[in-house]
């Protein structure tokens, strides 16, 4: 677990930024999911940083980052970190939001970045069409149109299963240790607040540009239409592939580490000869 006194700051000119700097050798940054914080990568930050350089930021207005207080883009607030520390060309590792996340610095700032792996994700634009997926969609949002923070939780929570498992099929400490990282985003904001970020729009017709290697990594328990354009983004860029983890849905970086932690690191030597 990450202490308070290993996180640094970026100064941006909105706020402070956190992050996570720690091993030596070619850059890696880990993007987290939405609502949660750096923390949810415990289990590859020690496992990359034996052979590389990791970076693992809090986003805007989640963890110990600032809150926005005016427009903003992820893909900046990326390239901005990544300047300051001068870190480019770097691989982008993100999980979910932190795939988007990837994808979206990759289209705008390609001179920054080595190769993308987005794991539960494809472009920024992903909007799911699954049922199951928006029904629990539409639950959050009846939460927290009426303030239910346990209700919305409970809801938000069950992407961790996904629609084929219940709770009860889940290491209890994953969703607990999920649970407090979001809690402690959610404390940050308020129900009516504006949401400042400024998305991207028509990725896909940039996607065929990328340049970089892609990975996309998903968990078989995931829902179809996520999978689908998670392939879709692979097959759509010049050096891209895809690879399926059974046995999990939305976070195999909580459930799967080790299995990821495989991947990321065969991925990222095979870098080396290219």
């Amino acid at each position: 677990m990450t202490a308070p006194s290993d996180l640094r700051f970026f100064p941006s000119a909105d706020g402070d930024l956190a992050y996570l700097d720690t091993g030596t050798g070619d850059p890696v940054v880990l993007l987290h999911s939405g609502f949660a914080d750096h923390r949810v990568f415990d289990a590859q930050i020690p496992a990359l940083a034996a052979e590389h350089r990791v970076i693992a930021p809090d986003v805007r207005g989640h963890g110990a980052s600032a809150n926005a207080t005016g427009p903003f883009r992820w893909a900046d607030d990326l390239a901005g970190l990544l300047r300051h520390l001068d870190a480019g060309p770097a691989v982008l590792v993100g999980v979910s939001m932190g795939g988007a996340i990837a994808t979206d610095t990759v289209l705008e700032y390609p001179e920054l970045v080595r190769a993308v792996v987005v794991c539960g994700a494809a472009t920024s634009d992903f909007q799911y069409t699954d049922p199951w997926v928006r029904r629990v969609q539409a639950e959050q949002a009846a939460a927290l149109g009426t303030g239910d923070v346990e209700g919305w939780l409970t809801a938000f929570l069950r992407h961790v299963p996904g629609k084929h498992r219940t709770a009860a099929e889940v290491d209890p400490d994953i969703l607990g240790r999920l649970r407090e990282m979001v809690l402690g985003t959610l404390a940050k904001h308020t129900p009516d607040e504006e949401d400042h970020h400024v998305p991207m729009t028509d990725t896909w017709a940039r996607v065929p540009g990328i340049g970089v290697p892609v990975l996309a990594v998903n968990g078989a328990l995931d829902a179809p239409d996520l999978i689908a354009e998670a392939e879709r983004l692979a097959g759509a860029v010049r050096d891209g592939r895809s690879l399926i983890i059974d046995g999990t849905a939305h976070y195999p970086n909580l459930e799967r580490p080790e299995e990821l932690n495989k991947i990321l690191l065969d991925f990222l030597r095979s870098l080396r000869s290219r």
